[in-house]
C-alpha cells in the first residue's frame, strides 16, 4: 500500500499536538516537586481553587499562588488550610494539609467518603415555594451538618413567588418545627434586597456552602452575595492560569464581612451517605434527650411499647414528619 503523504499543514498540526503533550508532561506534579528549594521556609495558606491537580493557594498577605500538591498528602479540597513552599518560578507545591475543623464528604463509587469541602462553619439549606420543598432532603442535609459539627441554617428563597402575607405565613409555618429545635431560618427574595440583610450578617466571618435541590435559586443568590464574583473569577483565573476552567472549578469566594463561600459541583450535588441507626439518631438533635429511655435498647421507634421517641411525638416535642424521615433514611 502506498503511504499517504502528509501536507505541510497536517505536519504542523501534528507537531503542535506533540509539543502540547510535552508541555503537559513537563508540568506533571512529580516533576514540579523536584524543583523545591530546601532553603525556602514553608508557609501556611488557604486553598481557594481546586481544578484537578491545579490549586490556587491564598497566602498570609492575600496573594494567590498557583500550586500543585504532593501525591501522598491526601485529597486537597477547597477551604483546606495547607503548608506549601515556593518554587523558583514563583509557583508553589503543597506539602501538607493542616488539621480540619470540619469536612463535608459524600460516598464515592466504592462507598468510601470523598471530601468535598473543608473547614466549613455554616451549611445553608435552600428551599423555595417552587419546586415543592422536600422535607426528606432538608433532613438529610441537617443530619450531615450535625455529624460534622457545622451549624446549619434553613433559607427560604424566592419568597416573591408568594405575593400575599397569608401565603407567606402558611409557607413558613410548614417549616416552623426547624426553628423550634434551634435551626435559624431566613425568608428572602433577591427581588427584595432588604430581606437578605439578616442572612448576609449570618454568613459574615463564616465559611459557608449553599445546598438544595435544583431550581431553588442558588445561582441568583450567589450573584447577590458575591456582587464582585466576575472580578474574583478574573483574579483567580489570572493566578492559576486555568482560564475558562475557573468557573467550573471548586472555588472558595470571599464574602463581604470577611467570610467565605465555597461553590463546588460536588457540593451542589451532595447527598448523605449510609448511616447505621445509632449514627442517624444522633443526627436528629431533638431525639437526643430521649435516647436510652425506650424500654428496649434496640428500639426502632416504630411499634415497640414504651418508646420514648414516639411518646415525645405524641406530646408535641418531636415533629411527626421528622420521625417519618428518620425511618425513611433508615430504610424502614
Amino acid at each position: 500500500m502506498t503511504k499517504r503523504r502528509l501536507s505541510a499543514r497536517q505536519i504542523e498540526r501534528i507537531q503542535a499536538i506533540q509539543e502540547r503533550r510535552r508541555e503537559r508532561l513537563a508540568t506533571r506534579p512529580e516533576l514540579a516537586l523536584a524543583e523545591i528549594d530546601a532553603e525556602l521556609a514553608p508557609e501556611a495558606g488557604r486553598v481557594v481553587v481546586r481544578h484537578g491537580a491545579h490549586l490556587a493557594v491564598e497566602d498570609a498577605h492575600g496573594q494567590l499562588i498557583h500550586c500543585l500538591a504532593r501525591q501522598n498528602i491526601g485529597h486537597v479540597v477547597c477551604g483546606d488550610r495547607v503548608v506549601w513552599q515556593r518554587l523558583p518560578d514563583g509557583q508553589g507545591v503543597v506539602t501538607a494539609i493542616l488539621p480540619r475543623i470540619s469536612t463535608l464528604s459524600r460516598p464515592d463509587y466504592s462507598g468510601r467518603d470523598k471530601p468535598l469541602a473543608a473547614n466549613l462553619t455554616r451549611l445553608a439549606i435552600l428551599i423555595a415555594p417552587e419546586p415543592e420543598p422536600s422535607g426528606y432532603l432538608i433532613d438529610q442535609y441537617l443530619v450531615a451538618a450535625e455529624r460534622i459539627g457545622v451549624a446549619a441554617i434553613v433559607v427560604g428563597n424566592k419568597m416573591d413567588l408568594l405575593p400575599t402575607s397569608a401565603e407567606r405565613d402558611a409557607f413558613q409555618a410548614r417549616f416552623a418545627h426547624y426553628a423550634a429545635i434551634g435551626y435559624r431560618t431566613f425568608w428572602i427574595s433577591v427581588l427584595e434586597p432588604q430581606s437578605l440583610d439578616a442572612l448576609v450578617s449570618e454568613l459574615a466571618g463564616q465559611t459557608s456552602v449553599l445546598v438544595g435541590q435544583s431550581g431553588v435559586g442558588k445561582s441568583s443568590l450567589v450573584q447577590h452575595l458575591l456582587p464582585d464574583q466576575a472580578i474574583q473569577i478574573g483574579r483567580l483565573s489570572q493566578a492559576t492560569g486555568l482560564g475558562r476552567h475557573t468557573t467550573s472549578a471548586a472555588t472558595c469566594y470571599r464574602l463581604r464581612g470577611d467570610g467565605f463561600l465555597i461553590d463546588s459541583p460536588g457540593v451542589r450535588s451532595f447527598r448523605l451517605g449510609a448511616l447505621d441507626r445509632a449514627e442517624l439518631q444522633q443526627g436528629f438533635r431533638e431525639f437526643r434527650p430521649y435516647l436510652g429511655r425506650c424500654r428496649f435498647g434496640d428500639c426502632r421507634h416504630t411499634h415497640e411499647p414504651d418508646c420514648a421517641i414516639r411518646q415525645a411525638v405524641a406530646e408535641g416535642q418531636i415533629a411527626p414528619e421528622r420521625l417519618a424521615n428518620f425511618h425513611h433514611l433508615l430504610g424502614d
